[in-house]
């Protein structure tokens, strides 16, 4: 049997075991593609964990990393939520722990707000005072009232809302390791090859990145762009899975990938094989404790009753 034919035959086996464990199936944007191929919804992780809580499924499969089955878990109590392979881990929410934010918060003082990006650990969110994601970071930091701002865990996002508010930041050094392996010179030899094509790079590029890109936006606002920009060609800075949907829904449209560097091991740990497995034996089944997931909501439901522009 081919592997084209195998991936296909899974493919079968996996949405047939989601009807029968009445089961939703979402994937980031960053899985395989033939993961991506099949989900019921494909999108970044708390757009994915907001529409699975929305919906009548009694399981969640999330493929994606452990924090974003947390945040299903945390918006979805009631449900079963299945991660297929428990490795899978989020090296940037690994550098900071809920107790070193707590060190954190004793240094900073009460009046300093604990901006967290989603990309981050449960018990990171229960001791934060508000989440945030890339698409509206700058939003969720004007909406407080305080002067002065820490952000965490990613730097990179934080110095790009430092360019767009007049809040003082301060940030947590956590960084993206996968976005950490483009270089500016790789952006300057790709717009000297194609002057025309337009750079769309992800916030948790370096700052000297992103003074090289037409466009800063979330995976989401990628999407968006690529449709509404009238450019025919695009150098994407981000990691390469979300070259799948690009290409699914432009055509006639060329995206080129930064770099091939562009893969999150982690993201790409996740097969149609333990996809299937999760199914069958329904695991890996994450859970929040209570006091820990209570805490959290409350961080994640002040962001999202920030009016949208």
């Amino acid at each position: 049997m081919s592997t084209a034919t195998r991936a296909k035959e899974l493919q079968s086996q996996v949405r047939r075991m989601v009807k029968e464990r009445r089961a939703l199936m979402l994937a980031h944007n960053y899985q395989r593609d033939e993961i991506q191929e099949i989900a019921d919804i494909g999108g970044d992780s708390l757009a994915l964990a907001q529409k699975a809580a929305q919906t009548d499924a009694e399981v969640i499969l999330f493929c994606g990393v452990h924090f974003m089955a947390e945040s299903a878990a945390i918006l979805s109590p009631q449900k079963t939520v299945l991660l297929p392979m428990l490795e899978a881990g989020c090296p940037m929410a690994d550098m900071i722990t809920a107790e070193k934010l707590r060190e954190k918060k004793a240094e900073l003082g009460p009046d300093v707000p604990i901006v967290t990006y989603v990309n981050s650990s449960a018990e990171v969110k229960a001791e934060s005072d508000i989440c945030c994601t890339s698409a509206n970071a700058v939003a969720v930091v004007n909406s407080l009232e305080a002067d002065r701002v820490f952000m965490t865990p990613d730097m990179n996002l934080a110095k790009y809302v430092q360019r767009h508010t007049a809040k003082k930041i301060e940030w947590w050094k956590g960084f993206c390791p996968t976005h950490h392996l483009l270089r500016a010179e790789t952006i300057i030899d790709l717009k000297s090859k194609y002057p025309e094509a337009r750079v769309v790079a992800h916030p948790e590029c370096t700052p000297d990145i992103l003074d090289l890109a037409d466009h800063v936006c979330s995976t989401s606002g990628m999407y968006a762009y690529a449709k509404t920009e009238n450019a025919r060609r695009f150098i994407i800075a981000t990691e390469s899975g979300i070259l799948y949907r690009l290409r699914k829904e432009n055509p006639d449209k060329e995206f080129i990938i930064a770099t091939e560097e562009m893969i999150c091991p982690n993201m790409k740990v996740t097969t149609l094989e333990d996809v299937y497995d999760a199914l069958v034996d329904m695991k890996e089944v994450i859970t929040v404790p209570e006091n820990i997931r209570v805490k959290a909501k409350q961080a994640l439901d002040r962001m999202l009753a920030i009016p949208r522009d």
